[in-house]
């Protein structure tokens, strides 16, 4: 097996962040439930986005959050999305492209607008996000480019874009790739709703190529029915090599190869913003497991990475990663 250009490549809906501050009345006036995450038509999104003050916009959505944290560890990576040719799809290309991932999956002309994400910030701090996902989960075998699949040491695949059966066609084809090439594929289940919806997919997926599974606990005893989570995680052990699942406040667990290794949570002094843990959690644990590392410095890595991110607002790390990681004594 040859060595790989990228330590991983993610495959997930490319959505672009919106990110404005606005007060109590804005929300009442637009009818936006506050604190909640609501999927909107273009319409909606449009209207909404005229009406916002100044705002932040940046690459977003569940897998590039991911991938732009192991860029910020000093990992190389890569990400494959659908974009629309318009403003919003060139945005999403320059940012993530700046912060040193590679993405070159062509714009599409002619279909749905590119995703994106308005986050209104109310004083105090609460998120509330209305959704638009455009072309993003139009993602089809034609975005899977089969070079970088084959040169990447890890495969990300993101759960939240498993609806469609084009998308779904193209993991399992992404998964082929990556298996004939001697890669690892990691999944993850992104919500339980994700889980409601194809929990015999996914489980299907899991135990035919996926090697490295993440879920959060509600997500894991969702998927194999029970209200127990140690029956969860050992099922979960038993379908795949290894199995990240986090648990809040009370740390992750990691299992591979009868282990059970578990990583306490990193120490915050304020959670601003839990929005991203998940991504951020899973792009320390693909960096420390794409370099080598062992499973608990992997999942230390992770739990940093994940405490970084709620520390403020938004779903991109704030600080180096790499150079927390210093300071912590993961990396040299």
């Amino acid at each position: 097996m040859t060595t790989a250009r990228y330590d991983v490549v993610a495959i997930g809906n490319a959505i672009v962040d919106i990110i404005g501050r606005c007060d109590e009345q804005f929300l009442v006036t637009h009818g936006a439930t506050k604190g909640a995450m609501t999927l909107v038509d273009a319409d909606r999104v449009a209207s909404l986005y005229a009406s916002m003050g100044p705002a932040v916009e940046t690459s977003g959505g569940s897998a590039a959050n991911t991938i732009a944290g192991l860029a910020s560890f000093g990992g190389n990576a890569a990400f494959i999305g659908k974009v629309a040719d318009d403003e919003f799809g060139k945005i999403f290309r320059h940012d993530i492209n700046a912060i040193g991932v590679k993405f070159d999956s062509p714009a599409i002309a002619g279909g749905d607008p590119t995703g994106r994400c308005l986050i209104l910030v109310t004083p105090d701090g609460e998120r509330t996000m209305n959704t638009y996902l455009g072309i993003s989960t139009d993602l089809d075998s034609t975005q899977v480019d089969p070079a970088i699949i084959r040169d990447s040491a890890i495969v990300y695949l993101e759960g939240y874009l498993f609806d469609k059966p084009a998308a779904k066609a193209a993991f399992r084809e992404a998964v082929t790739i990556a298996n004939a090439a001697g890669r690892q594929v990691a999944l993850t289940l992104s919500d339980g709703f994700c889980v409601g919806r194809h929990r015999a997919e996914f489980l299907d997926l899991i135990r035919s190529g996926i090697a490295i599974l993440f879920a959060n606990e509600t997500e894991i005893m969702s998927l194999y029915e029970t209200s127990s989570f140690e029956e969860a995680a050992q099922r979960a052990a038993a379908d795949t090599k290894l199995a990240a699942l986090t648990r809040s406040e009370k740390g992750s667990v990691i299992l591979s190869d009868g282990q059970s290794i578990s990583v306490p949570v990193a120490p915050v002094a304020k959670v601003v913003d839990s929005t991203g843990a998940g991504d951020l959690y899973a792009a320390g644990f693909l960096f420390g497991v794409s370099r080598g590392f062992d499973l608990e410095k992997s999942g230390r890595l992770a739990s940093l990475a994940a405490a970084e991110i709620i520390s403020h607002v938004g779903a991109r790390p704030a600080t180096s990663l790499a150079d927390l990681a210093k300071k912590a004594g993961l990396l040299t």
